[in-house]
Parts: structure tokens; sequence; C-alpha cells
């Protein structure tokens, strides 16, 4: 029986931006609460909820100081198990963000662990002597700087590959582990649907041989807990893995292997920054790339013995209109056609809150205008090494995670509906036009597509199960064939502004949705910007 993730669509929410219920300026979970009945509405299966722990929020909730526990803002634990309620009233599934690889350096455990060389809790965590005064080695902090920081205390460096406000765990040890499986146990046996677990591939972390992601006890680690934990659940579990390849994502997701259900892996998110450099190293967008990277991901990883996510957007990514698309002229169109495109392929879909209303990037004109620490570090790190405030101020806005995280746009209302007090990142300015209130009343929404896309998917087996034939196409076209018994779709999207020619030896039998007019034959077609159709054909 094919398990209800390859056929669901999750629902990212970023819950500090989604809604408001009492005028702080902060979402919280019975705003989450309040907007059900709209993601009923849009027909999703599972909402992702990034992390509502206890927190300092140096990372904005990925710095966990009790794993059991609501942070504040966002409410109660009732609050919680309502929602939880409430959403399979629904039929929607609650997956909650599983934060391991780090804790916050307020947790008990930490706290504990740096008080002496001899604590209990000393081990739960990375700790190594100087070596000549100075860092044990040279590993780097994904947040800018060394991945060690010297304490005081005890004369000891101890790791971190975020904020030196985000200590790394130490999986080597057995006690801490067993201390994961019974938070994780904590959680499903509440009733939630599963796991999106954060950078899960740094876990199996050799730090003295400099190994981060790829530890050779990372998979044994994923085997253990599902052994311990996840086995005989119906439950998802999607990892975290920003570099996995074709190999390593059959070895997480393989059901044969007892780890993963499926990863999110982050090759297309490379087709606009230059070679071997960083994310903030920007390069122009190549659609024949961006082709290239999906069509290898689709033929190239057999889907009998491994899973994908497919996903343009989450927390940590910019607006894909505004990076890829037309945030201007062709934004409903391009919005259309990065649905389209992905919707239909092999893999099971995310949708990041926003995104299904076609929400842009908001630049920014100053660092003071800029939350995301990420960001923040980026800009003062580069500052010193000779970069210009104006290339740095670029790459903040066409990469920085503050995109992708500002208030949900409900309405043209004061703050875009999300709160009625002072919202803690500002609203991006367009919300006047871009509101799910004027999406719901216009038939011919980017919303509408979504939502037809997910009944699509719900409705048609060939969506889920179905086999992927790449159609040879010019290079900007994207062209593909779902096959399934005597049934075909063709799906077609133009990945670009300019006009393009498409013609495919079939004859159309009908026109299952399109951006544009729906073409009345597949010969000698000129796509417009950002055209996409999908159609059955014989």
């Amino acid at each position: 029986m094919t398990p209800w993730w390859k056929n669901a669509v999750i629902y990212q929410i970023y819950p500090k931006s989604f809604q408001d219920s009492i005028g702080d300026g902060i979402g919280d979970l019975n705003g989450i609460i309040n907007r059900l009945d709209y993601l009923q509405k849009l027909g999703i299966d599972a909402i992702w909820l990034s992390p509502i722990y206890q927190s300092p929020g140096v990372d904005n909730g990925y710095d966990i100081s009790d794993y059991q526990a609501i942070d504040p803002q966002y409410g109660t634990m009732a609050d919680l198990d309502r929602l939880i309620a409430e959403a399979k009233k629904r039929n929607i599934r609650i997956i909650m963000d599983l934060v391991v690889n780090h804790t916050s350096d307020q947790h008990q455990w930490f706290i504990e662990a740096r008080k002496s060389k001899n604590n209990p809790k000393r081990d739960f965590y990375i700790w190594r002597d100087p070596i000549n005064g100075h860092e044990p080695n040279d590993l780097t902090s994904n947040f800018s700087g060394s991945a060690w920081q010297y304490d005081q205390t005890t004369g000891q460096y101890y790791l971190h590959f975020f904020a030196p406000e985000q200590p790394d765990l130490n999986w080597q040890n057995p006690e801490l582990r067993q201390k994961i499986y019974e938070m994780m146990t904590f959680w499903l046996d509440k009733g939630i649907g599963g796991f999106r677990m954060d950078v899960i591939e740094l876990i199996g972390k050799e730090p003295d041989r400099k190994i981060g992601a790829n530890g050779p006890k990372l998979h044994p680690y994923l085997q253990e807990m599902n052994q311990k934990v996840l086995a005989n659940r119906d439950i998802m579990t999607v990892g975290e893995t920003w570099s996995a390849d074709l190999e390593t994502v059959t070895k997480y997701s393989d059901p044969a292997r007892h780890e993963l259900s499926m990863v999110f892996q982050f090759e297309n998110q490379q087709v606009d920054q230059q070679l071997g450099k960083e994310k903030w190293d920007l390069a122009p967008y190549r659609p024949a790339a961006l082709k290239k990277i999906l069509l290898k991901w689709q033929t190239q990883l057999d889907y009998r013995h491994a899973w994908n996510s497919l996903f343009w957007e989450n927390h940590d990514l910019p607006r894909v209109i505004s990076r890829w698309g037309s945030d201007t002229t062709y934004r409903v169109q391009s919005a259309k056609m990065f649905a389209i495109a992905l919707h239909l392929m092999r893999g099971t879909p995310y949708i990041y809150n926003g995104e299904e209303i076609g929400m842009t990037n908001y630049p920014v004109k100053d660092i003071a205008e800029v939350a995301d620490l990420e960001s923040i570090n980026m800009y003062h790190d580069r500052l010193q090494k000779g970069y210009s405030k104006q290339e740095l101020l670029k790459a903040i806005n066409a990469k920085g995670r503050d995109n992708a995280r500002r208030p949900m746009q409900w309405s043209d209302r004061l703050q875009a509906g999300f709160t009625s007090g002072e919202p803690w990142l500002k609203v991006n300015p367009n919300y006047q036009q871009i509101n799910v209130q004027a999406a719901l009343a216009d038939p011919n929404s980017i919303f509408y597509t979504y939502q037809k896309l997910i009944r699509l998917r719900h409705e048609n087996e060939i969506v889920v199960t179905g086999s992927f034939k790449p159609l040879t196409t010019s290079a900007d076209v994207l062209a593909y064939y779902r096959e399934l018994g005597d049934q075909r779709w063709l799906i077609v999207a133009n990945l670009s502004e300019n006009k393009a020619q498409f013609t495919a030896p079939d004859q159309l039998k009908q026109v299952l949705l399109s951006n544009y007019c729906a073409p009345q034959t597949l010969q000698a077609l000129t796509l417009k910007p950002y055209e996409a159709f999908a159609a059955i054909v014989n």
C-alpha cells in the first residue's frame, strides 16, 4: 500500500510570521488554529511547524532550551494539543521540527555541561583542549567565523556549527541518544504526524577529522532512531540534507534500510551561485541549469527504493518568483509556472506559507533593517574583508532569510491582517495587492492553481506512482510525460521570461490546467514568458 505521505502535500508554517491572535506582533498557535479552515480549503494534508519550543530566540527558535515546553510567545502546551486536535478534524496532520544536532546554550544540559570537566552532562557536547593557545582546528561555522568557542570556566573549546549560542550535541554518547529518543516518543504519543529533521546530516560529525556532514556513523544513528522510536508508527520523516547526492538520498529513504521517509536535497538551490562558493556569491539565474538538475533527480533516482521532496521555498530560502521568476510583470504567470512544473513531478511537494498567493522578496536599503543572524554575521564578516556595503546588501536582498520570514499577507488591512500591533518583522508593502483575501476572490489567482494541483495529486494515481519521461526541448523549456497504464500526461513549463518554441508528437485530449489560455494543439507552439500547462495526451 502507498504510504499516505507519498500522496500528500505538506504546508510549512513559520509560526512567528503566520498569524498573531493577541496583537503582540508575533504569530502564535491560536493564530494558526484560526486559519485552519483556509488551509483545509487549499487542500493540504499536513502542516510542518517550524520550531515552537522554548528558546532564547538567537536563531529564531532553532536554539532550543527545552524540547518539551512551548515557547510562551507562541502559547501553551494546551494550545498545541488543541491545534493537533483541530487539524485532525480537518484531516491535517502536524509535523514537528526536530532540532537535535544542537541545543541552545541555555538548555539545562549545557548549563550543567559547562560547569566542570567531570559533570555528568559534559559528554553531551563536544569539548576540546586549545592547541597552541588557539582553536583545535580550522572548522568554520555556517554563520561565519570559527566553529569553536572558548569557554573560560574549564579552559576548553566547544563545537558549534551554527551560532556560539547553539552548541553541537555529541551523538557518540549513548545516554544523550536515549534522551533524544525519549523526547521524540513524547511528541509522537501526542499524536503528531512525524518530524522534519533539521540539519540531520550533521549528527554523525567527527570534528577531529574535520567531518561535518555524512560522518561514518550517521546512518547507523538514523537506523537506531528508527528502531527505537519511528518503527511501526504511521508517520513521515523528512531530513534536511544540504550535501545529499543521489546515492545518499537512497541511503536515507530506501524503506529496506529503515531510516527516513524522504529528505530535502538542495542541488537546485545552487543554480544562481558561483561554482564552489557560498550562497552569497551570486551568479545569474540559468533556466537550462535548473532544468538539468530537476531532470536528473527525476530520472536518476530509483523511486522504487527512494523518495524525494519537491520544494522551491522554505524559511531559509528567498521567494522563488523574486529569485527565478518575475515579481513584477509576470508575477502571477511565473508563480503558476513554478507550481505546475514542480507539483506534477515524482516526490512529495511542500508549499511554504505565502507561496500559494505569490508573495515576493522585500529588499532592504540598510543593514539596520535586517533581523536574520546569518545575514548580519555575513555582512560584518565580509565588510572587514573588503566587500562593499552595496554588494553585500544586494546579496542579502537576493538570498537573505528575512525574505521568507516576512509576515503572512492575509488582507489589505493594516499590517496585512497579520497583527493588530507592531509586527516583529516589517510587512512587505505590497500586501495591499498581494494577499489571501484578494487571492480567494479571484478565480484565476495563484491560490486556485495550487488548490487544483493538490486535487490532481489526490485524485490521480499517475501523479504519485506514474513513470517519468523527459521530452527533448529547447534549453529553457522543461517538458515531461507522466505515464501509468494507458494514461499519459504531458507537462510543459517555460522556465524563462523569453518566448520559446515547442512541439510535441502527441494529440491533445484535455488540458488539465494552464497559466495562460489553454493550448489548442501541441504542434508548433510559441510559449509565452513563463507559460506552463498540463494536459492529457494520446
